[in-house]
């Protein structure tokens, strides 16, 4: 009984393996091909679950609190932008970091993050 089931893992683990590989195989395929850079979206006055839908899964994201409060972001829909950089219409290739500065639901953008966007 023992022995079936290890045969059925190491076929599993072998399937795995062909996948990885042939995944790999269309990555580099891909990879020799340009892309070109897609603008920055604007997310100002925007939910923080907006920006994790619309830009892609591998953008790096650097998200922090502007009431000083050093809080985590812990549930996205309860927070909202107020700054981000890159600023709207740049070109946002797979590098590019995205900062936002984010507070809760409910409170204001503090004056001296209002006066730093105009």
């Amino acid at each position: 009984m023992r022995r079936a089931a290890f045969l059925g893992v190491g076929a599993l683990l072998a399937l795995a393996a062909v996948a990885v590989a042939s995944s790999q195989d269309a990555v580099a395929a891909d990879d020799a091909a340009p892309v070109p850079a897609r603008p920055m979206p604007g997310f100002l006055g925007k939910g923080l679950w907006r920006v994790f839908t619309a830009l892609a899964p591998r953008t790096r994201l650097d998200v922090h609190d502007v009431q000083g409060r050093d809080r985590r972001v812990l549930w996205p829909p309860n927070w909202w932008v107020c700054t981000q950089y890159p600023a709207e219409g740049e070109p946002l290739d797979g590098r590019t970091t995205v900062v936002l500065g984010v507070v809760k639901r409910g409170e204001t953008v503090p004056p001296r993050v209002r006066a730093a966007r105009r």
